[in-house]
């Protein structure tokens, strides 16, 4: 059974233009919403069970509209529309109006993985539509061929499943994507019953407070993503104040991606490893330089560095980048024997500062026993307490500190400073 209460809000509006020179022009994603209030600015005021559940969830919020924006205006777009503004396949395929070649053109920019959906139309006709079956926050452009003939283009980065999985991961909170009052994807399903754009329902006898943003889906119709966090969850993040809230909101996002790293995303990587036959046939012979040629082939893809030794603890390569974090050990098995172990990581210091700058809007500084080795407040930060407020250069912080492990084992300290007020 679901009862809905909730106030209908105005919903925020806002259009990108992107620009790509050449062959790809006219660029333009909809759906990003910046939000215009500030929250944490009163650290006096006693928190209450109401207004703690609205800075719990505004706070979420902020943090899902960053990362919807990832598919409007972003490095990930422009890399995308870059390989669509260079594709001389495509731009060939809308000269001759050749179908085949349009979509042979169009799967070879999917298989590149910087985007989901490529969907190409010469004078009203659809050359090419390949992709997931449901994305998010269309890019229109027109691609210019040469001999003046021309073509409409839409692209997207992010399918509907990674919003959905990456939003759920960062804060919790369930996602529900819906248009109109119908379904699209993610938890819990409601039917068809119409839902206000922020409020409480109770589902199943649990009681959930949600709030809710404008995204667009890929074929141009507007849409609206929910955050959903039942009541009791909401108060187990509560502070005394509406800034201790927010800080402790966005301190425990800011360890979650952390431990993100270490955690489920390196399985597949772990795996990849384990089965890789040239790895395996280097550890065995105990060759060095045969290891370390795997190692580097493993390379291309998510890892940025792998340690490796044999089955007596000696290492035989050690290949990836100086500053990384979140190691993660497993055994190397071949025929029923354990002939060496390896270390991984999936991410780099600087990798974790820029996902937390960019995702959570955080500032980051790391340290080792050896000193700082990231530093995203400015230069010379001086003495940076464990926790409480701190003041740099006119702006203010709630500071957050956490112990890590950096590579391939010893500690590493980040402490993570939450900008007051947030936005």
């Amino acid at each position: 059974m679901l009862s809905c209460a909730g106030t209908r809000t105005r919903p925020a509006r806002a259009a990108v233009a992107l620009l790509l020179a050449g062959a790809l022009a006219s660029l333009a994603g909809c759906g990003d919403s910046a939000p215009t209030s500030t929250l944490g600015l009163d650290a006096s005021t006693p928190s209450t069970r109401a207004s703690c559940a609205s800075a719990v969830l505004e706070t979420l919020s902020r943090v899902a509209q960053r990362i919807y924006h990832q598919g409007v205006r972003s490095e990930r777009t422009k890399v995308a529309l870059r390989l669509i503004g260079r594709s001389a396949a495509l731009r060939e395929a809308v000269r001759t109006g050749d179908p085949v070649a349009a979509r042979a053109a169009a799967q070879a920019l999917l298989a590149t993985h910087h985007m989901t959906n490529v969907r190409v139309v010469r004078d009203g006709r659809v050359l090419a539509e390949v992709g997931a079956p449901q994305a998010l926050a269309p890019l229109y452009g027109t691609i210019a061929a040469p001999g003046g003939a021309r073509a409409s283009v839409t692209t997207s980065v992010w399918a509907v499943s990674g919003v959905v999985a990456e939003t759920h991961g960062m804060t919790e909170a369930s996602v529900l994507l819906r248009e109109g009052d119908r379904d699209i994807a993610g938890e819990p399903r409601l039917g068809t019953r119409p839902l206000a754009p922020s409020g409480t329902f109770t589902l199943n006898g649990m009681r959930y407070r949600y709030t809710s943003f404008p995204i667009k889906r890929f074929s141009g119709a507007p849409a609206r993503e929910y955050l959903i966090r039942s009541q009791s969850s909401t108060a187990d993040v509560c502070g005394p104040t509406e800034q201790d809230t927010v800080v402790r909101v966005l301190s425990r996002i800011a360890r979650r991606v952390y431990e993100a790293e270490g955690g489920h995303r390196t399985l597949a990587q772990v795996r990849r490893v384990q089965r890789d036959g040239a790895l395996l046939r280097a550890v065995a012979a105990r060759d060095p330089a045969a290891t370390r040629k795997a190692i580097e082939d493993l390379l291309t893809q998510h890892i940025v560095r792998l340690r490796v030794n044999d089955a007596g603890g000696k290492l035989l390569s050690d290949v990836g980048g100086p500053d990384v974090l979140a190691p993660v050990r497993a055994p190397l098995d071949l025929d029923g024997r354990t002939i060496g172990d390896f270390v991984l990581s999936i991410q780099d210091d600087e990798g974790y500062l820029r996902l937390t700058r960019r995702l959570v809007g955080l500032k980051v500084i790391m340290r080792t026993r050896a000193g700082i080795v990231k530093n995203d407040l400015g230069p010379d930060p001086g003495r940076v307490p464990t926790s409480g407020s701190f003041s740099y250069r006119g702006e203010r912080f709630r500071v957050y500190t956490f112990a890590a492990t950096a590579f391939p084992s010893g500690p590493l300290t980040i402490q993570v400073l939450v900008p007051i007020p947030y936005s």
